[in-house]
This record gives C-alpha cells, structure tokens and sequence, in this order.
C-alpha cells in the first residue's frame, strides 16, 4: 500500500498520553504501520511534534479527565474518519509519593481521575463508536504497569489505579464480545523515558535500598503493541507483560 492510500484507508486509531514517552513512541509506530491516528493529550505543541506534520495525523488537545474534553475528542474522530478502530488507552500519571498518611486526598483525586476515569471515559466513547460503527467492533488496549502486579514502595495511588485498570479491561473485554470488541492490557516494566529516568539512576526497593534498575528500548513497547492491534478481532492478547529482562519484579529481586 502506497502512502497516500495509507492516509485516506488505514484503521482509525486513538493514542492518549500522545505528547511524550510511550504514547508518542506508540502513536508514530501506528503512523509508520499505515493508521490513522487522533493524538490526544494535554498539550497542543508536544502533539504536534509528535505528529511531525504526518498528514495521517490529527492533533486534538485532550483532557482525559474530563467527559466533555473526552466527548470532543471522539467527536472529533468521528467527524474525521467515521469510526474507531483502536483506542491505546496510554495517559497517566506517577500521583504522589509517600505512605498513605502522606498523600493528600487532592492528590489522591487527582491521581485516580487521570488513570483510571479517564481510561474509562476514553473507553467509554471508544465502545460507543465501536458498536454502532459498520463493519461492527474494535480493539482497546489499556497501559496498565508492572504496578497492576506489585507496587513500588510509596505508590499507594498509582498502585490502586493500575489494578483498577486490570479489572476495567476485564469488564470491557466481557462485555464487548457480543459487538467484536476486543480489549487487552499491556503491562510494562522499566521502558526508558523522560517519565523514568529516574529509574536508571537509583529506585527505592522494597528493603528501603535505593539501587539503579535496568531499562529497555521503548520502540519494543511500540512492537508489542503492533503485535496485540494487528490481530483480527476474533483474536486477542487479553494481558502481555514487557520488563527489562533484570528488571527486580520476578522472584525476590
């Protein structure tokens, strides 16, 4: 398939978190495999650098924690393309750090409105245009985290969300099958990026050490996730793990 035929007939794709890290990663693996894709995130510039002026491209600040900003978005979309293919439900946020009687309730709230309603929103719009869309169906797939399994010292609301985000790409699986809507979840340990990097140089432990932990090329996060879009619909990778292979989660450390 030639370029142009790439823009006006590849699936429709919806990337959040799209300005920086993984989801820019992601978003311009979709690009480069013939998707269109809605770029969706906070801040205007960083989508459009993201984009690079891809003429397959949409560009669409978003609130993901707003059901308005979340509605306008898909609106969007739709008006765009007239349908959804796959939504890579990617935005989120580290939240605060510190045992529960350290954590503000602001903070709390403002961790779990980011992570976990606003994938719910974004999935929300995306099983709307799914199952009223013909041909009928989609693929969601939820950024849940190595946390979604064991958490970091300090982490009690990103922890809660990411097992949150597992029992939501449940549901949404379960009751997405009568319209071919499949939904999975990546779990990822320790990809290198600006929202990590901190992880290189020394992560506390759960013995209270602080020690360096190995990292890995994002761009195979894009792979996997290529890996889970590209199925038919009647086939799903329901939960996938991805770590620095030395990463200390299995076993003991």
């Amino acid at each position: 398939m030639i370029r142009g035929e790439a823009v006006a007939n590849g699936p429709v794709a919806v990337v959040t978190g799209a300005g920086s890290g993984l989801g820019r990663v992601v978003a311009r693996a979709l690009l480069g495999a013939g998707y269109r894709v809605a770029l969706a995130g906070r801040r205007r510039e960083a989508l459009e650098d993201t984009a690079n002026a891809d003429p397959a491209a949409v560009v669409s600040p978003t609130d993901v924690a707003d059901a308005g900003s979340v509605a306008r978005l898909f609106g969007t979309v739709l008006d765009t393309w007239g349908r959804v293919d796959l939504l890579i439900n990617n935005a989120g946020t580290f939240g605060p750090a510190g045992s529960p009687d350290e954590i503000s309730v602001e903070d709390w709230t403002a961790t779990v409105a980011t992570n976990l309603t606003g994938s719910f929103l974004c999935a929300r719009e995306a099983f709307t245009a799914m199952r009223s869309q013909q041909p009928q169906g989609g693929r969601i797939i939820n950024n849940g985290s190595i946390s979604a399994h064991a958490p970091r010292p300090g982490s009690a609301a990103y922890t809660a969300t990411k097992h949150a985000i597992t029992g939501l790409t449940k549901s949404i699986s379960l009751d997405g099958r009568p319209y071919r809507i499949a939904c999975g979840q990546i779990d990822i340990g320790n990809a290198a990026t600006d929202m990590t990097a901190g992880i290189a140089t020394g992560a506390r432990q759960a013995d209270g050490s602080v020690r360096p932990e190995p990292t890995f090329d994002p761009a195979h996060v894009a792979d996997a996730v290529l890996l889970m879009a590209g199925l038919p619909l009647d086939a799903n990778v329901q939960f996938m793990t991805i770590a620095a292979t030395a990463m200390p989660f299995i076993g003991r450390g």
